[in-house]
């Protein structure tokens, strides 16, 4: 009984010496091993700092080159953005690679993944898809107008980048949309041509001249530099209503001058009319008393 003690201790004891030996070898290979890891997050740390600008540097000769070819601001926005997440994505790789992880299974894991995410990122996927598509029917460029009539947002287009599209609108607020709806709805590109029409009604009463009327306001457009006399200027009747005979002045101007004519045009026939002794009613209801 004795002697197998006597062995169990020594077992024991030598177990002990053992673990101790090892515990003492990892402390002594613990400021190497600390100090090379040490070396590599600090590489890459370094690594990454150049890769940034290797990114920003690419994306910069990308944009100058479309530019130098003229390429759609739309089509540069969007390229530009797609460029920036792949290479991102490249770089980190390449940082996970010096670290000493297994690149194919790291691409295994992101072939497995991708399913997994295409599954939970439909829309985004969508939105993707429809951002190509929009660049490539080009249905609207970055500086358009455009009005959705899924919502009914409206605005000018500021940015097309890989899943959005940015409007801002005329009071200075910035609407986002997403690419995926935006290219499957129907869109109302207000600035696509160079010319717009513009139909700016006036009323006045039954009891003015007609003629006169049309004249005075005939007058007005064709003394207005602004307004395309090649194209049709017309004013004529378009209703009779219950308290006055409406006219409609029609005429075409540029793009940029359709905000400021309707407005200026507007008021100047309110005045013009007013000169001529040409009345212009508010809505009236006569009353007759038997």
């Amino acid at each position: 009984m004795k002697l197998f003690l006597t062995t169990t201790m020594d077992e024991a004891v030598s177990e002990f010496t053992k673990q101790a030996s090892i515990f003492e070898k990892y402390l002594e290979a613990l400021p190497s091993k600390a100090l090379a890891l040490g070396i590599k997050v600090v590489l890459a740390m370094v690594f990454f700092f150049i890769g940034t600008r290797i990114i920003k540097l690419a994306r910069h000769i990308l944009k100058k080159s479309l530019t130098r070819a003229k390429a759609d601001i739309g089509v540069t926005q969007f390229l530009d953005s797609f460029t920036k997440v792949v290479m991102y994505c490249i770089l980190i790789f390449m940082i996970a690679s010096s670290f000493g992880v297994d690149t194919t299974s790291i691409l295994a894991l992101v072939g497995s993944a991708g399913v997994a995410l295409g599954l939970a990122l439909q829309g985004s996927l969508s939105n993707f898809a429809g951002g190509v598509l929009i660049l490539l029917l080009k249905p609207f460029r970055v500086g358009d107008y455009i009005k959705e009539d899924n919502k009914g947002n409206e605005g000018t287009v500021e940015e097309i980048q890989m899943f959005y599209t940015k409007l801002k609108t005329p009071d200075n607020r910035v609407i986002i949309l997403p690419n995926g709806p935006l290219s499957n709805t129907s869109i109302t590109n207000v600035t696509a041509l160079d010319i717009r029409r513009l139909d700016i009604p006036v009323g006045i009463s039954y009891g003015s001249d007609i003629g006169k009327a049309k004249e005075v306001l005939l007058a007005l457009l064709h003394g207005e530099e602004r307004i395309l006399q090649k194209e049709e200027v017309l004013v004529f009747v378009d209703n009779l209503s219950e308290s006055s005979v409406d006219l409609i002045m029609r005429f075409w101007v540029k793009k940029v001058d359709y905000w400021e004519m309707k407005w200026k045009i507007t008021e100047n026939a309110k005045l013009k009319l007013d000169d001529a002794g040409i009345e212009i009613p508010f809505p009236q209801l006569d009353i007759h008393q038997k």
